[in-house]
Order: structure tokens, then sequence, then C-alpha cells
């Protein structure tokens, strides 16, 4: 009688000792954001312009790309991308783009959508500037 009050104590340790590892499992899948996409600024530069940026994951590697435009077609239209590396609750990118500005990004949530935050560091055209701030606010945009 004593093995099998020890078998059954074993397998409910079992069970819930597995239970409670696939709830962990679930909840950490949770707090990992999906950060695949693309997202939108459609009223960018007080609705001038428009910016939409792409994050693409394939195996361990992300990519983010960008672009920028003046609805009237004046001026310099940035298109720009570079790796991406998740850190802590964020994900941050270096990037070159199409005017060989260079220089560094950092993205957060914003629920579903994300703020986009992008340094210059390097400068070969300033008309590009304006499309490269601090928490610019992206909608994800919804395929129909």
């Amino acid at each position: 009688m004593g093995t099998l009050f020890s078998a059954s104590v074993f397998r409910r340790i079992v069970l819930a000792t597995s239970l409670l590892l696939a709830a962990g499992l679930v909840v950490r899948a949770a707090d990992a954001p999906n950060w695949a996409g693309e997202y939108r600024a459609e009223k960018f530069l007080n609705g001038r312009a428009v910016f939409q940026l792409t994050i693409e994951k394939s195996g361990s590697s992300i990519q983010v790309t960008f672009d920028g435009a003046y609805i009237d077609g004046h001026g310099a239209a940035p298109e720009g991308q570079g790796p991406a590396k998740i850190s802590g609750s964020t994900l941050q990118f270096k990037f070159e783009d199409s005017f060989s500005n260079s220089g560094t990004g950092t993205i957060t949530r914003a629920g579903d959508d994300i703020l986009v935050s992008i340094t210059p560091t390097h400068v070969a055209e300033p008309r590009c500037l304006a499309f490269y701030g601090k928490n610019m606010r992206l909608k994800r945009v919804t395929k129909k």
C-alpha cells in the first residue's frame, strides 16, 4: 500500500510541475511582443507627409526598413534599412538611408502601435532630418 501511495503522490507532483512549467511558458510567450509587421503614420508632420516602417523577422535575424515622403512630392524622401536586435522590451536598430545618412533607432510597444525614435549619427543630407525624431507613433497596418 505504501508503494501505491508514493506513486500517486509522485504522479500528482509531476502533473503539478508540468502544469506550472506550461503556464510559465505561456506567460513568457505572451510577454515577448510580436515585432514583425508593417506600421504607418498617415498624417506625419502635421499631415504633410507619410512615414512607414516594416519589421521583418527571419529565424533569429530582424530587419527594419522605413521610408518617408511628403504628400506633395517635394523635398527628400529617405528610404532606410538596417539590422535590429531585441534589448529588454525594446527593439534597437542601426540604419543607413538612401541619402547616405546613418544612425540608430529604438522601437517600443504602445499597445498595437509602436513608438519609434530615430537618431542620425552621420548626416549627409539634412533635408531628411524632418523624418527622424523621437517617439513617433506609428499604427500597425492591417491587411484588408
